[in-house]
C-alpha cells in the first residue's frame, strides 16, 4: 500500500474525547513532507490520493484489524474465544461477555475508528468542492470521483465497526471544525445505517471494477462498496439490542433491507470478476505473502499490512494462529485465540477447511508437530510459517480479509431465501458452490441442499460456521440471527456431551496417541497425512476409541479427558461464562470515554 499518510488532522474524536494529535483546522500534513492548504490538497489528484491514503490507514494497526478489531472483539461464538483465565479487565473480558467499563481494550479502538471517520468527513466534504472534481478533465474528474466513492465506504466500514459492536453510537458527517459541539449524545443506528447504504449506492456508481482500476484488492473496488452495502443491509434488515426497550429486536420492514443485499449480491455474481479460489487453503497463504495465489480475486477487499509496526501492521499469525516455540527455527509465535473443542467435529471428515481452519498441533524447539489437547485448539488461517519473517518480530505483514466471494455467494443465498420465503435455484446454487470447494474430491459426501426456508436457513447458519471460522464474522451472524443466547447453551450441552462422550461424541477418544514429526512446511494436506497418529489418520484416530494406556514410542495427549465442567461453567475458563441475554449482545462503552462526553450514556444495563 502506498506510504503516504496524513499525519496532523483536527480530531475532537466528535463526542468531546482527547483529541489524539495537534489540532490543524485549515490544514492536513502530507508526508512529501510538504504542508499544504486544504485547497492545495484536493487540487491535485495525487495529494487528494495520498488524503484517502490516510483514510486506509486507520484499518491495519493493533488499535484497528491489526490486532483487537480482528483478534480480539470478535471472539465469543462457537468456533472460537480468547485464551485464558477470565478478567474483567483485560482480553479475556471480550469473549467470556463480561468485560467492564473500565478494561482499556475498549478505548483505543473506538478512538482509532472515530479518527478514520474524521479523515473519511474531510475529504467527503472537500473532494466534491474541488476544481478538479467539477472541472477538470474527463480522467480527472474519473480519478476525484472515484477518491470520493472509497472516502464514502471507508467511512461506512468505520461506523459499521463502531454500532455492531457498540450498539448507537454518536454520528457525524461533517468534519469536526463544522461541529458547533463536539459532545455528541448517541444517534439511532437505523439512522446510521440508512445514511450509509446511501452513501454506499452513491459510492457503488463513483467506484470502478477492479479490471477498470487495475488496483489492489487492498483499495475499494464496485465489488467491495456492493459486497459492504450487502453485508450493513443484513445488519440493519436483522436482531440487534436496542436501548429501549433493551431487548433484542429487528424492524417490521427488514425484508426491504434483505432485497437490498440480494440485490447487490446478484450484481457481483452477475459482473463474473469474482469467483471462488479453487484451494482454500491458498485463499490463506495468499494473505501471508505478496504473492498472490488467488487466481479468481475471491479476495474482494482486504486491509493492507506494512511497515513492521504497531500502527499500520498486523499482528495476525502472531498474536493468533498456531503457536510456534520461540526456540523454533521461525521464532514465538503466541497463539492466543483458542478454539471451541466441539468445532472440530461440526466439520465432516471430508470437509477441507476443518485441517486449515483449526490447528490441532504446535511447533515445538525441534520444528516437530506436537497434538495439543482440545482445549489449546487454535486458528489455522493465520500461520506464521507461511510468512518470511522469523525471530521475534510480532508484526508479519499479513493481510486481513474484509470481504471474499464465499461471503457474498452466502449472503446472497441467505437474503434470496428470506425474500421468498424459501430459496430459489440460484440460491441453492450459490450454496452447493461453496460445498463443492470444500469437498473437492469427495463431492458425493455433500450433505443435500434443502428447499424449504427453515431447511435452507439452517444450512446456511452451519455452512457460515464452517466457511469463516476465524475471520470476525460468526459472532456477529449470531446475533443479527438472535441465535446467540440459544447457540451459548446449545454449545456449553455440546461440551458436556463432548466430556461424557455421549450423542454423536459417543466414538470420540479419551486419549490420542502420537509421535512428533517434522513441519514440512509445503500444505495442509501433506502436514496433516504426515502426523503419526497411533490408530491411522485423523480421521480415525480421532473419532475412534483409543487404548487407555500409551502404546510404546508414542506420546499421550488427553483428548475427551481434557473436557472438565470448568471449562464449560467454571468461573475462569467456561465458555461465554459472563454472557446475559439482552445485555451483553454489546460492549460498554470505555468510562474514559463517557467521563469526557455528558452527552454520551452507557445504556443495556451497563
Amino acid at each position: 500500500m502506498n506510504t503516504y499518510n496524513i499525519k496532523n488532522i483536527t480530531l475532537a474524536l466528535l463526542l468531546g474525547a482527547t483529541v489524539l494529535a495537534p489540532s490543524c483546522k485549515n490544514v492536513l500534513d502530507i508526508e512529501n513532507p510538504a504542508t499544504l492548504s486544504q485547497n492545495a490538497v484536493f487540487s491535485s489528484v495525487s495529494y487528494t490520493n495520498s488524503a484517502v491514503i490516510g483514510i486506509y490507514n486507520k484499518l491495519p494497526g493493533d488499535d484497528g484489524y491489526g490486532s483487537r478489531i480482528s483478534i480480539l472483539y470478535p471472539q465469543g461464538g462457537e468456533d472460537f474465544k480468547i485464551g485464558g483465565d477470565f478478567n474483567p479487565l483485560d482480553r479475556r473480558g471480550l469473549s467470556g461477555y463480561g468485560a467492564s467499563p473500565d478494561n482499556t481494550e475498549l478505548n483505543a479502538p473506538f478512538a482509532q475508528l472515530y479518527s478514520g471517520i474524521e479523515r473519511a468527513n474531510i475529504c467527503i466534504k472537500y473532494i466534491p468542492l474541488s476544481n478538479l472534481y467539477n472541472n477538470g478533465t474527463a480522467a480527472e474528474k474519473a480519478s476525484m470521483r472515484k477518491l470520493y466513492g472509497e472516502a464514502l465506504t471507508l467511512r461506512a466500514q468505520f461506523y459499521y465497526e463502531l454500532i455492531r459492536n457498540w450498539g448507537d453510537v454518536p454520528a457525524s458527517f461533517v468534519p469536526a471544525e463544522d461541529v458547533p459541539d463536539p459532545s455528541l449524545p448517541k444517534t439511532d443506528r437505523d439512522e446510521i445505517y440508512d445514511k450509509l447504504l446511501a452513501d454506499l449506492e452513491l459510492a457503488s456508481e463513483l467506484v470502478p471494477w477492479r479490471s477498470q482500476s487495475n488496483e489492489p484488492t487492498t483499495r475499494v473496488s464496485k465489488a467491495a462498496v456492493k459486497g459492504l452495502r450487502a453485508r450493513i443491509a443484513l445488519a440493519r434488515g436483522g436482531y440487534s439490542l436496542r436501548r429501549e426497550p433493551r431487548m433484542m429486536m429487528r424492524k417490521d420492514d427488514y425484508k426491504a433491507f434483505y432485497k437490498i443485499a440480494m440485490d447487490e449480491c446478484k450484481s457481483i455474481i452477475d459482473k463474473g470478476e469474482n469467483g471462488l479460489n479453487p484451494s482454500f487453503e491458498n485463499l490463506f497463504k495468499t494473505l501471508h505473502t505478496a504473492g498472490r495465489m488467488d487466481p479468481n480475486y475471491e479476495l474482494i477487499f482486504e486491509v493492507g499490512a506494512y511497515g513492521g509496526n504497531a500502527r499500520t501492521d498486523t499482528k495476525l499469525g502472531y498474536a493468533n494462529g498456531i503457536r510456534m516455540n520461540t526456540n523454533s527455527s521461525f521464532g514465538q509465535a503466541n497463539g492466543g485465540n483458542a478454539a471451541i473443542p466441539t468445532y472440530f467435529y461440526e466439520f465432516e471428515k471430508n470437509d477441507s477447511r476443518r485441517d486449515v481452519t483449526l490447528a490441532y498441533f504446535e511447533i515445538d524447539a525441534t520444528d516437530s508437530k506436537a497434538i495439543v489437547d482440545p482445549n489449546s485448539f487454535r486458528e489455522g488461517k493465520f500461520r506464521k510459517y507461511w510468512t518470511t519473517i522469523k525471530g521475534t518480530n510480532q508484526t508479519l505483514g499479513i493481510n486481513y480479509p474484509l470481504i471474499r466471494y464465499a461471503d457474498i455467494l452466502l449472503m446472497y443465498a441467505e437474503a434470496d431465501n428470506e425474500v421468498n420465503g424459501g430459496p430459489s435455484a440460484a440460491a441453492k446454487n450459490a450454496l452447493e458452490l461453496v460445498r463443492k470447494r470444500a469437498f473437492a474430491g469427495y463431492e458425493s459426501t455433500i450433505p443435500a441442499t434443502p428447499g424449504d426456508y427453515q431447511g435452507f436457513f439452517d444450512a446456511i447458519v452451519q455452512e457460515r460456521l464452517l466457511e469463516f471460522g476465524g475471520e470476525g464474522i460468526r459472532k456477529y451472524d449470531l446475533i443479527r440471527w438472535n441465535l446467540l443466547a440459544s447457540t451459548i447453551e446449545k454449545t456449553r450441552a455440546n461440551l458436556r456431551a463432548l466430556m461424557n462422550g455421549t450423542g454423536k461424541y459417543a466414538n470420540v477418544p479419551t486419549h490420542v496417541y502420537y509421535k512428533p514429526t517434522r513441519l514440512l512446511n509445503t500444505n495442509v494436506k501433506a502436514e496433516i497425512e504426515s502426523l503419526d497418529l497411533f490408530g491411522g489418520s485423523v480421521s480415525v484416530a480421532m473419532y475412534n476409541p483409543a487404548p487407555a494406556t500409551a502404546p510404546a514410542g508414542y506420546v499421550k495427549r488427553n483428548w475427551r479427558a481434557a473436557i472438565t465442567e470448568a471449562n464449560i461453567t467454571g468461573p475462569l475458563t467456561g465458555f461465554a461464562i459472563q454472557f446475559e441475554p439482552n445485555r451483553k449482545e454489546l460492549f460498554p462503552i470505555f468510562s474514559g470515554v463517557l467521563n469526557l462526553n455528558a452527552n454520551l450514556t452507557q445504556d443495556y444495563g451497563y
